[in-house]
């Protein structure tokens, strides 16, 4: 399995603003059919630049999906997002790829 990882640094000025669109925009990349599920979570960090910095992690169904999205959507959103924020939201993607998960059993 993989994971698209969007790493985001938004500008305290629009963060209000940002995080009630993050929370509208995930489910249309969900709605592409080409990931199973969705985190979002705070990175708990401060910035020398400033602003807040998120994470979501995108679980994609096969690298086959993840191609396909990149083909198919990812400037889609890249650009709605540039619409939107401008340079009040600096983005770092990266792909991680899962070797193994681990649980604990509690007894």
């Amino acid at each position: 399995m993989y994971i698209y990882n969007e790493t985001m640094n938004v500008d305290d000025a629009v963060h209000d603003e940002w995080l009630i669109w993050i929370k509208a925009h995930i489910p249309k990349v969900l709605g592409t059919g080409k990931f199973e599920k969705a985190t979002l979570t705070k990175v708990m960090v401060e910035e020398e630049m400033g602003g807040q910095t998120y994470s979501v992690q995108y679980r994609s169904y096969s690298r086959e999906a993840l191609d396909v999205f990149y083909r198919d959507d990812a400037e889609k959103f890249q650009l709605e997002a540039l619409k939107q924020f401008g340079d009040r939201m600096l983005t770092f993607k990266t792909e991680l790829q899962i070797v193994n998960e681990f649980t604990v059993n509690f007894k």
